[in-house]
């Protein structure tokens, strides 16, 4: 083999493994950016514990609570308590009331974030509706938990300790399956009344 081919499939190969690597990569980065964002609380993401933490400290902090709909989500959303003061370190618990004003069920999803963005790492939720996806039949109204705590270590870094209100934020999106559902619903009923106007 002279030269030139043994170089031509080197380039070859090599742009083989860039093309694998890039594809391989724009799978891997809404994962990796997820994780990215949990583990550093980058962009207000918030941490995730199954306990409390076992140091509270004698400084208060408050917690508002905010809460929003996607364009296309019916259901009224809003917290039940505005806002709560507790210790830092101690567990907050807060609930969330959504309603349903419509006559199909539907089931929603909720993205989160906390601010000021750069506290995320230090507001840990323990259980929250948020972790699942809600679904509520027509007319139903629920009141939907979250229980948490800031961490701590808030107090250690230099960029947060001045930090004294916290706002932890939600958005409830209609799952996508959820509006397929409704979809099917109207094109049945749709197919049921022409078949009944064509007999």
């Amino acid at each position: 083999m002279s030269s030139s081919s043994k170089t031509s499939r080197r380039m070859a190969i090599g742009l083989v493994v860039v093309v694998v690597g890039m594809l391989g990569l724009s799978y891997a980065a809404v994962p990796l950016y997820d994780l990215f964002c949990r583990v550093t609380g980058f962009g207000g993401t918030t941490q995730r514990a199954d306990m409390g933490s076992d140091v509270i400290l004698d400084k208060d902090i408050t917690i508002d609570f905010d809460a929003n709909t996607s364009r296309d989500m019916p259901w009224e959303f809003k917290p039940v308590e505005r806002k709560v003061t507790l210790k830092i370190g101690q567990t907050g618990l807060a609930y969330y009331e959504a309603y349903n004003p419509t006559d199909k069920p539907i089931t929603g999803t909720a993205s989160f974030n906390v601010s000021p963005l750069k506290v995320g790492q230090y507001f840990t939720k323990i259980e929250c509706f948020c972790f699942t996806e809600q679904t509520l039949q027509p007319g139903q109204r629920v009141d939907m938990p979250v229980t948490f705590y800031v961490d701590p270590a808030i107090q250690e870094d230099i960029n947060t300790k001045e930090v004294e209100t916290i706002t932890l934020s939600y958005t409830f999106f209609v799952v996508e399956s959820s509006a397929s559902l409704e979809d099917e619903d109207k094109n049945k009923k749709l197919a049921e009344n022409t078949s009944a106007s064509v007999n």
